[in-house]
């Protein structure tokens, strides 16, 4: 195993030092326990929008942490869902009187540490919302039920521009609950990931195969198939997204392409092109896009499709400003 790291055992606090020190002036980093918080919360008559999981999906979580998005998130150990207590600071710590929403990927762990820190909540109006955008499998190795991937920084974008505008806490949980039904995701993988603390991928792959359906963590999926053309890929992926919603000729949509953490933008907006181009072929509009590694699995090689169906509101919340350190736009 070769990383930049010292020791497995501290790797996330470390990283969360040199967060800290990269942007101080957006966010506001606790250590024990672990917090990332936007540097200005509580936000007075605002809705706290919080969500976290496992580290290793950088920039997920805590690089959407700022304004018009999170209020803060909360970091786990490495593919390790975060703690009830760690939950219930980030609450109290960005409480600015108007409640709170947690936005929570579905994975076993994340969904009962959520409910429980939110069971907690001393005299905050608490709301959770579960995302299980992924169409690869319907139960894995870390869920009851699909999977939450892509489809979560879609939502944490929309959500937390409608709590900057000052949405109330029904009107934010409502919204949130639209965009988990509209929106759909798949990846595969090229290879496998290490976890530090493992210190050996999490499956093996041959020279000619990849993982088709791929979890964030590195869970198999679907299938393992032969190595095909970058269109067959993007047509393996982009099939069973299309069908499940199903989307449909006229359809407005956002179209995010994701790096796994280890495919280069070279590749990646290869097959960008390549999804526009079979989108358009369905008649389906692509009005928004998002291109790069917003969601990741440590260095995987590999690329996740996740399409959104928009309305009018979601177009006009996915344009508002938004100002933390992984998306910037508006300001």
């Amino acid at each position: 195993m070769k990383k930049i790291i010292n020791d497995p055992a501290t790797v996330v606090v470390d990283a969360l030092r040199g967060m800290a020190l990269a942007h101080a002036d957006l966010l506001d980093v606790q250590y024990d326990p672990a917090v990332v918080v936007r540097a200005d919360a509580p936000v007075p008559r605002k809705v706290a929008v919080i969500s976290g999981g496992g580290s290793g999906h950088e920039p997920l979580h805590g690089g959407f942490v700022g304004r018009g998005m999170l209020d803060a998130a909360c970091p786990g150990a490495v593919f390790t869902s975060p703690t009830p207590d760690q939950v219930a600071a980030a609450v109290a710590r960005t409480d600015g009187g108007a409640g709170a929403l947690l936005i929570v990927k579905n994975y076993t762990g994340d969904v009962l540490n959520f409910e429980t820190a939110g069971e907690l909540a001393d005299g905050v109006d608490v709301r959770t919302v579960v995302i299980d955008d992924d169409v690869a499998v319907k139960d894995s190795l870390y869920t009851a039920g699909r999977r939450g991937v892509g489809g979560t920084v879609l939502l944490e974008k929309i959500v937390g521009a409608a709590a900057e505008r000052g949405v109330d806490l029904d009107g934010c949980e409502a919204l949130a609950r639209r965009v988990v039904s509209q929106v759909r995701s798949m990846g595969l993988a090229l290879t496998a990931c290490t976890v530090p603390h493992a210190g050996e991928p999490s499956f093996t792959l041959a020279d000619d195969e990849i993982e088709l359906g791929i979890g964030i963590h590195g869970e198999p999926g679907r299938r393992r198939v032969a190595v095909g053309s970058a269109d067959e890929m993007v047509r393996s992926l982009l099939d069973p997204v299309l069908e499940d919603l199903p989307f449909g000729e006229g359809d407005r949509v956002l179209l995010f392409t994701n790096s796994m953490g280890g495919t280069p933008l070279i590749e990646l907006y290869l097959a960008h092109g390549i999804a526009e181009r079979l989108l358009a072929e369905r008649g389906i509009v692509v009005e928004r896009r998002l291109v790069g590694p917003y969601i990741t699995s440590l260095e995987m090689q590999g690329m996740s499709l996740t399409v959104l169906k928009l309305d009018d509101e979601m177009v006009e919340l996915w344009d508002a400003p938004v100002h933390t350190p992984a998306l910037r736009w508006g300001v």
